[in-house]
């Protein structure tokens, strides 16, 4: 991998585009979704609210493309569409498990210090 020194978070380094594509909010939920089992399309946008249809697809797609999850067309149903996390998707749970409980666990103290924050710029 050219260009992929830890420190520097290198634009050219692959691994770059890697995380930014598993690190986003949709594709952690998605896949946290998917971790119960096969799941339909509308179903997975059910369970995602806010979620737009296009931003769904596009989740979906970028998560098959790197091997996460599998899509099968349901045969009795052209439209029909399933989801489900791979073997490869599925070592992503748990350190997505543990930053929900970072999260939750230092809630109080970020909103304690976005109000902070805001007061601050309000008051300049």
């Amino acid at each position: 991998m050219p260009n992929c020194e830890v420190a520097r978070f290198s634009s050219g380094c692959a691994s770059r585009i890697l995380f930014d594509q598993i690190a986003d909010k949709w594709s952690m939920m998605v896949l946290t979704v998917l971790s119960k089992g096969p799941t339909r399309f509308n179903a997975l946008k059910r369970e995602l609210e806010g979620v737009t249809q296009k931003a769904l697809t596009q989740c979906l797609r970028r998560l098959e493309r790197n091997g996460l999850l599998t899509r099968r067309v349901i045969p009795a149903s052209a439209v029909a569409v399933v989801y489900e996390i791979t073997p490869l998707g599925r070592t992503l749970l748990e350190p997505f498990e543990i930053l929900y409980a970072w999260t939750l666990r230092h809630l109080d103290t970020v909103e304690s210090a976005r109000a902070d924050f805001d007061n601050r710029v309000l008051a300049t």
